[in-house]
């Protein structure tokens, strides 16, 4: 067992949790789950499985995980971020388990392979492997980015290491459960590029760079990306995804997550704003008052919900 704690946020998760957590089992028995209320058996089987649970009202994703941080039982050196439809493979243990007791203290940080699974095929292509995620760091160096999408870990120091192999995201729900999760994204997503464009809350976040980290350059690329016209970036990520970087070779699985996961999902996206500005206007105030009164969302502040 090395010296490393794991947290990961649950909510009605029991199709998945045993397998991450034995998974996790391979390198530390040190699992924290912040759950927010599941209403399924999900508290019951993290506790038979010997992880410590603390339930907790959900707000944000970046919230909520830096509620764990703040409150994680463990006081390892070193800290895990998981999902609960991820799991370890077995290299990735073993990899884990022998060099952890050797990285250089002037490493704060710990980069993983995702490798993603969709209808149990591996989505090789498209731009989708490998997608390097910070997702080992020392207690005390890192926490989660207040965005309202794609949250990153942020270091205070120190430099990073790429581990060689893989975290599996492979997720057991139908596509009805799929479609209807990324149709709530999808509002958090409008929120973000919104905010790309008018600055809602000045939050801090991952400094955008081409060559800098896979998280700056994800953020310089959603910046470029916001500044596109709207209903025209579609067609031109689906065209860069599916045809220059190959995902037609992913067969007829892969077709259909790249073209949901791709293009679907960000036209709707662009559908939402298009509604946004017809409903509200292009003002910054009346936007953030449309949030306010629609969704009861507070722009200003990512981690706090408005009652409507």
């Amino acid at each position: 067992m090395i010296d490393l704690s794991v947290i990961i946020l649950t909510n009605n998760e029991s199709k998945h949790i045993e397998r991450c957590i034995k998974s996790l089992h391979q390198i530390t028995d040190k699992i924290f789950i912040v759950d927010s209320f599941s209403t399924d058996d999900t508290v019951s089987i993290v506790r038979d499985l010997g992880a410590a649970v603390i339930q907790n009202p959900w707000v944000s994703y970046s919230f909520q995980f830096n509620f764990g941080i703040q409150n994680n039982p463990f006081k390892t050196t070193w800290l895990m971020r998981m999902d609960a439809d991820e799991y370890l493979t077995p290299e990735l243990a073993v990899e884990l388990n022998a060099s952890m007791q050797q990285i250089p203290h002037d490493v704060s940080g710990l980069y993983v392979k995702r490798r993603v699974l969709f209808m149990d095929k591996w989505i090789r292509r498209g731009g989708y492997y490998p997608i390097w995620l910070l997702r080992i760091w020392r207690n005390g160096i890192g926490t989660c980015e207040e965005l309202w999408m794609d949250e990153h870990i942020k270091l205070s120091s120190g430099n990073t290491l790429q581990l060689q192999n893989d975290i599996v995201d492979h997720n057991l729900n139908n596509l009805t459960w799929w479609t209807q999760k990324h149709n709530n994204y999808a509002i958090r997503e409008v929120i973000d590029l919104l905010n790309i464009k008018y600055n809602f809350d000045s939050k801090e976040t991952v400094q955008p760079s081409f060559r800098g980290s896979q998280e700056q350059r994800t953020r310089f690329l959603k910046v470029k990306y916001a500044s596109l016209p709207l209903f025209t970036r579609p067609f031109i990520y689906f065209g860069y995804r599916y045809i220059f970087k190959g995902g037609f070779l992913d067969g007829s699985k892969g077709l259909i997550w790249h073209i949901l996961q791709g293009f679907w999902y960000r036209f709707l996206v662009d559908a939402k704003i298009y509604e946004v500005y017809f409903r509200a206007g292009r003002s910054k105030e009346d936007i953030i008052s449309h949030f306010r009164t629609e969704y009861g969302k507070d722009l200003k502040n990512p981690n706090q919900s408005v009652r409507v």
